[in-house]
């Protein structure tokens, strides 16, 4: 089954962090990233730009589209960047979450994905 491993920050948290700690967290991911994708778990992952960059859309029944800047929910964490894995089940989804640096700092979400049949749930 699939999961997402999502991966949330904040500014403080990230600006408290040394440069070696900065550095150490790259690594980290890098090694993660190598483990999971020679294991063959790996489907994506990606780091996410600036909230500030976020562009938030919605529709109202009039079909008349509005746009805002930044992200849907006010919130001191925002959403970093995932990891999309295969795994046996959400034990295993659980441990590889805990290994990334980031669930030291702030949170990493598990969150399984759901086929197109939904049924799974």
């Amino acid at each position: 089954m699939k999961y997402m491993l999502l991966i949330y920050s904040n500014p403080e948290s990230w600006a408290g962090l040394s440069a070696e700690q900065r550095e150490d967290l790259s690594r980290s991911h890098q090694d993660l990233t190598r483990e999971l994708t020679e294991q063959g778990l790996l489907v994506s992952a990606a780091g996410l730009a600036d909230p500030i960059t976020t562009r938030t859309v919605s529709v109202d029944a009039d079909n008349t589209r509005s746009t805002t800047d930044g992200p849907y929910a006010e919130a001191k964490e925002h959403l970093a960047g995932f990891y999309l894995v295969e795994c046996e089940d959400i034990d295993q989804a659980i441990d590889y979450a805990a290994r990334m640096p980031d669930a030291k700092y702030v949170a990493v979400e598990v969150r399984p994905v759901m086929d197109a049949s939904g049924l799974e749930m």
